[in-house]
């Protein structure tokens, strides 16, 4: 049951803090309690066909997400620890999925939700349809996993002209009642029947333009009622009947499962299209009734900061929307504390109970209405990567969170926020104005006016800054496009904040200076006027707005995130290396914290200027003779570089993989480049030319490379196998410790290893003889196509060689037949289609490419138990894909360098799941004892 709020003389504490003008009509439309009882007689549930499909508040709890969505669970999680929530009832993810799966376009059949109605009109003595006493309720979406905003809602849901008319009559407040009858009409005209809203919005905005003001709040009943009557003229269909409203609301929300936005962010967020949504009906709590009203967003820390600080914003006389949406400022909720300080002092005791009842950071929405405070949702709080560390990191010190749940908090993939550059205090810039620091970071790019435009500008490879009066659920594509967000409307808790922090994304909001002109693709600040494509800086931090280009500098090492690194590297398993080709990489990896380099691209050592020019003549060399010539001078460079890498790896395992390009890629294409080419190596212009043509591929993905270059110019792997030898050889002599090790790529059969490897070992037996030194050098190969899979234990079973290695974009390529430079034409179309659930190339296949994965592996591991697995693909830093590689036992995941600390959380999340569920299964088991009789 829920707990009353009311105090002994029939008022609530919080109500007598509100003016003595507020009576008239406050209990009118006041609900009789905020219990969902039910009768004994009363059905228990809509369950035809054995299916409960419809719960009422009481009976649900927090651990039934996946079938009462998050909204719905922690509604009910609320009411049983009896704080005040308006009556409600949830209809089931599984019914919305039943409605696709029936496809009529029609409520499911065995659906019935009367029972569940007449529960929430007992409860709040108010009865839907009724004119004199009428219960108006909410239709809202709520998936298993946080999307806000990107469903539909429908508010005030049970309002025709009959029933206005009867709330002025009981009330006596003509303003409120036209005021959310507009709200209802211009929300089920978008929402349910689709309609464009800015006819709407060009009503409202010509009569305050009429009248002189700016403010929803200086309109006037005569106003609002103006208002209702040309919203009718624009859509004059809605229905009269509430329950054939009801019926087209939740249709609505099923339907919005399905939306553009919300495919979109599930794409973005790995969130399952097979999940559904639940819908939430509940009884209205008015915010926009009179002065002593009002509705707001809180949390129970800093979502940008983390600082244990309850922090949030309300409107007064406004409705729940107007905060989210952003088209008003909010105040500060320690106004709140001035203005109604008993109904503050509720709220705050229930964002302390919470946040220590979750043991999670909550994010709180909250309706005041004439004084009475009800709370409407309660989720896990959206918050930037710098909160959540300092979240993380409190919470353990505060004894609520074990190191392992702590950790698991973490939002991996968020964490290169701490990587990134931030403005440079010392830097001269020009600030043209300020708003919000709504998502910490900075950004700076080009400033553009829609979310279309953003994307197609990204996708172009440009920096944009998405400028908007206002985001909107339909803006989710431009602001994962943008590198960051600047608002004219809108606190700290209106749409652009939270979605701009889930994402990491840099945001100011409530610059209330700006003056966006999306048409005319005009931003006014002050005097300075900026036109679509003009620079900006914006800092997410401190809410600053700059002329052009500012410069950054590193962000500074965060003592918190170095402790939760700490922790993960405590708990991980997994060895995290680095991709990284020359010594400046690699230093810049090891400070990173990476533990050796899985994959040292040793083509990339020839790119450079003066390099391309010996390579280029080594590839047309006319004989082997001459080709050897080159080989030499290339073998210098080489040489330089591996030993450079291996004194910064000092220690530490550096896997050296033998040159895998085609040599095509090497070569001038162009006339004019060919003849300079010729020109330069004093050879007839025909020569070049007949080579570049020899050499040229139809699908050089899968032709002459990697070790088939092994096979055919055997001098070629010689020369590389000895420049690792001979570095690891000075190396050794100036007292180091070097660990380099030779991988062979592109393998498709165990006989080409054995025509390679030998080579391999005796060049670097011969050059080791040499130098007087003695240095293991390990030998293993890439797994990078399905054939080296299925034979993998014939791979290990190839005298010399030590290890595998896992090419997992080359895996992913082959197994799905996709070309990973063509595939960006077609992947996103997938995606929306449900063909695909996210790209493959950016997150491990578990099923195809994985399963290949784990066979291999058993193969390999069976003929040779201690064979070492890694993987060095662009998997290797993605979070997901680190926790199948740990569930895989692999040794070892290799990534860029800035994704090492990313790799390494990851790496620990996967453990400390394990220990996770370990000390659940040990805590159930010492309850059960305790439990169990005598």
């Amino acid at each position: 049951m829920l707990r009353s709020v009311s105090s002994g003389d029939g008022t609530s504490g919080s109500e007598r803090n509100a003016p003595a003008s507020m009576a008239r009509g406050a209990r009118a439309m006041q609900m009789k309690s905020q219990a969902t009882q039910v009768k004994t007689d009363a059905p228990a549930s809509s369950s035809a066909g054995g299916k409960k499909r419809v719960y009422l508040l009481s009976e649900g709890n927090k651990d039934m997400k996946m079938v009462l969505g998050g909204k719905g669970a922690n509604l009910c999680e609320m009411t049983k620890l009896d704080l005040p929530v308006p009556p409600a009832f949830i209809i089931t993810t599984e019914t919305c999925l039943e409605y696709f799966e029936e496809g009529t376009g029609d409520l499911p059949a065995a659906l019935d939700y009367e029972f569940a109605l007449k529960a929430i009109e007992e409860d709040t003595g108010k009865k839907f349809g009724d004119p004199l006493n009428p219960l108006l309720v909410s239709v809202r979406s709520g998936a298993p996993a946080s999307m806000p905003g990107m469903m539909d809602t429908v508010l005030n849901l049970g309002l025709n002209d009959e029933i206005v008319e009867g709330i002025i009559k009981t009330t006596g407040n003509e303003r409120f009642a036209y005021d959310t009858y507009r709200r209802f009409l211009n929300m089920y005209s978008d929402v349910v029947m689709d309609l464009d809203k800015e006819p709407f919005e060009e009503v409202i905005t010509g009569i305050k333009k009429r009248k002189g003001i700016k403010l929803d709040l200086e309109m006037e009943a005569a106003d609002w009622k103006e208002v209702v009557g040309e919203f009718k003229k624009l859509n004059p269909n809605v229905p009269s009947d509430p329950r054939e409203q009801l019926r087209g609301a939740i249709l609505a929300v099923f339907r919005s499962w399905n939306n553009d936005r919300a495919i979109r962010y599930r794409s973005y967020n790995n969130i399952p299209d097979e999940w559904g949504t639940a819908v939430s009906v509940q009884a209205m709590a008015y915010g926009n009734m009179n002065d002593g009203c009002g509705t707001g967003v809180a949390f129970s820390r800093n979502p940008s900061t983390g600082e244990n600080k309850f922090f949030g914003e309300f409107l007064p006389n406004a409705a729940g929307e107007d905060v989210v949406a952003g088209i008003r400022t909010p105040q500060p909720l320690e106004e709140m504390a001035t203005k109604w300080p008993g109904v503050y002092e509720e709220l705050y005791k229930y964002q302390e109970q919470l946040e220590k009842y979750y043991c999670d950071m909550q994010d709180i929405e909250f309706t005041v209405e004439n004084g009475r405070l009800y709370m409407l949702q309660c989720r896990n709080g959206k918050r930037t990567a710098k909160a959540a560390v300092k979240i993380a990191v409190d919470m353990v010190k505060e004894g609520a969170l074990t190191e392992a749940e702590a950790l698991l908090r973490i939002p991996a993939n968020q964490m290169d926020f701490f990587l990134h550059p931030t403005l440079d205090p010392t830097a001269q810039k020009t600030m043209i104005g300020v708003g919000l620091p709504a998502s910490p970071g900075a950004a700076t790019g080009k400033i553009v006016f829609t979310p279309d435009d953003a994307e197609v500008m990204a996708n172009m490879g440009e920096e944009v800054i998405l400028v908007r009066k206002e985001t909107t659920p339909e803006d989710i594509h431009g602001m994962k496009s943008a590198e960051g967000v600047l608002t004219a409307l809108g606190g700290m808790t209106s749409h652009a904040a939270v979605v701009a922090r889930g994402m990491g994304k840099c945001c100011v909001s409530g610059c209330t200076a700006a003056e966006v002109n999306a048409k005319s693709k005009v931003l006014k600040l002050g005097d300075v006027e900026l036109k679509e494509h003009d620079v900006i800086t914006i800092d997410g931090s401190t809410g600053e707005v700059y002329l052009g280009t500012v410069e950054r500098r590193s962000a500074a090492e965060d003592e918190d995130f170095q402790t939760v690194l700490g922790w993960a590297d405590k708990m991980r398993k997994l060895k995290v290396l680095t991709n990284a080709d020359t010594p400046d990489q690699a230093a810049q990896a090891r400070k990173l914290g990476a533990q050796g380099i899985g994959l040292c691209r040793s083509e990339h050592m020839f790119f450079e200027p003066e390099r391309i020019s010996s390579m280029r003549a080594m590839i047309v060399a006319e004989g082997k003779g001459e080709r050897l010539q080159h080989l030499e001078t290339l073998s210098l460079f080489q040489r330089e570089d591996i030993s450079g890498i291996l004194k910064e790896m000092d220690g530490l395992p550096v896997t050296v993989r033998l040159l895998d390009p085609p040599l095509h890629e090497f070569l001038p294409h162009s006339p004019d480049e060919m003849q300079s080419l010729a020109d330069t190596l004093g050879k007839p212009f025909s020569v070049v030319k007949d080579r570049v043509k020899q050499l040229k591929e139809v699908n050089p993905m899968l032709g002459f490379r990697g070790c088939r270059l092994s096979v055919v110019y055997p001098e070629i792997t010689e020369m590389q196998a000895r420049a690792v030898a001979r570095a690891a050889a000075a190396n050794k002599k100036a007292g180091l410790d070097p660990k380099p090790e030779i991988m062979v790529p592109v393998v498709s059969s165990a006989k080409e290893l054995k025509l390679i490897v030998p080579r391999i070992v005796a060049a670097v037996k011969e050059e080791l003889d040499k130098a007087g030194v003695d240095v293991e050098i390990p030998i293993g190969t890439m797994l990078e196509l399905p054939r080296a899979c299925e034979t993998a234990d014939q791979i290990v079973g190839t005298d010399a060689v030590e290890f595998i290695s896992f090419g997992t974009n080359d895996l992913t390529q082959t197994v799905w037949g996709f070309s990973r430079d063509d595939a960006i034409r077609f992947i996103g179309r997938y995606q929306e289609q449900g063909l695909l659930d996210f790209d493959p190339f950016a997150r491990i296949d578990e099923e195809g490419v994985g399963g290949l994965i784990n066979m291999a592996i058993g193969k390999a591991r069976t003929k040779q138990p201690k064979t070492k697995v890694g993987i060095c693909g662009e998997h290797g830093g993605e979070p997901n894909s680190v926790q199948f590689f740990h569930s895989s036992n692999f040794d070892y995941v290799s990534c860029s360098p800035f994704r090492v600390p990313i790799a390494r959380i990851s790496a620990g999340q996967a453990a400390a799941v394990e220990v996770s569920a370990q000390d659940k299964l040990y805590r159930e088991s010492i309850t059960n004892v305790k439990r169990s009789p005598k």
